[in-house]
């Protein structure tokens, strides 16, 4: 390669990132702006949903089950979600870099097993809590990354395709309605579609009011999840401890 052809290649690639950087800035600018001001935005400390969970039945995939969830997330990263199903309770943590499980009979509360959440599970969690606080801003600052993956119609909706990768194997795909910034739709790293319905405004910010999961099992068949919200609250104060590892006497 010359001299000047290597400083015009330079150039190209200088050119075409700040073309990219600009889209980005643009896109999740409007997207913000969609779900609130970015007063509204900026100002949430934790935000807290209660509901009801509709999904396949894991000991039979082609049973329907019912469950109620309690979530909670803390900026920066904590996180709480406690699935309470017919028989048994599941809670899963996360303080910090230390992700956490509980299982708990209901019938008998001091049958309960916990056990630390694999590193890889972990990051997950981690990635998901910020998914979920930071409303799609400073992901660089926490050593990920923001592509932007170009124009693309998802349902039938022109959009803007922006990557969130965590990791190369945690990424959220996410489709912004071009117009509005609205999101249309995101597909994380593994294949499963995630779907937002409904609004519920809090603090002045839009919601989803249902959360919809479509998906793989081990057996290669595709299976549906979906969070219904009956409430949300944002800026409820949760001491630290509400996230870290329980012992087997705490609830």
């Amino acid at each position: 390669m010359t001299p000047s052809f290597r400083f015009a290649s330079l150039i190209c690639a200088a050119f075409l990132f700040t073309i990219g950087a600009h889209a980005q800035t643009a896109i999740i600018t409007k997207a913000r702006a969609y779900l609130g001001s970015e007063a509204a935005l900026d100002a949430v400390k934790t935000i807290h949903y209660t509901g009801k969970l509709t999904g396949p039945d894991p000991a039979d995939a082609t049973k329907q089950i019912q469950a109620t969830v309690d979530i909670i997330y803390k900026k920066p990263d904590r996180h709480r979600l406690i699935v309470t199903f017919e028989k048994s309770v599941e809670t899963t943590g996360l303080e910090g870099y230390e992700g956490w499980r509980r299982v708990q009979d209901i019938k008998d509360p001091n049958k309960a097993s916990i056990t630390l959440l694999p590193v890889e599970q972990t990051k997950r969690v981690r990635a998901n809590t910020w998914e979920n606080v930071a409303f799609f801003r400073g992901l660089d600052a926490r050593g990920g990354k923001v592509e932007v993956m170009g124009p693309v119609t998802h349902s039938g909706v022109l959009s803007d395709k922006i990557a969130f990768i965590h990791a190369p194997n945690i990424v959220f795909n996410r489709f912004f309605d071009q117009n509005t910034g609205k999101l249309v739709a995101t597909e994380t790293e593994s294949g499963s579609l995630i779907r937002e319905e409904g609004e519920i405004s809090v603090a002045g910010i839009r919601f989803p009011k249902s959360i919809t999961t479509v998906s793989k099992n081990a057996a290669g068949k595709t299976q549906t999840m979906t969070i219904t919200f009956d409430q949300i609250k944002v800026n409820e104060v949760f001491p630290d401890s509400v996230f870290a590892f329980p012992s087997l006497g705490r609830k």
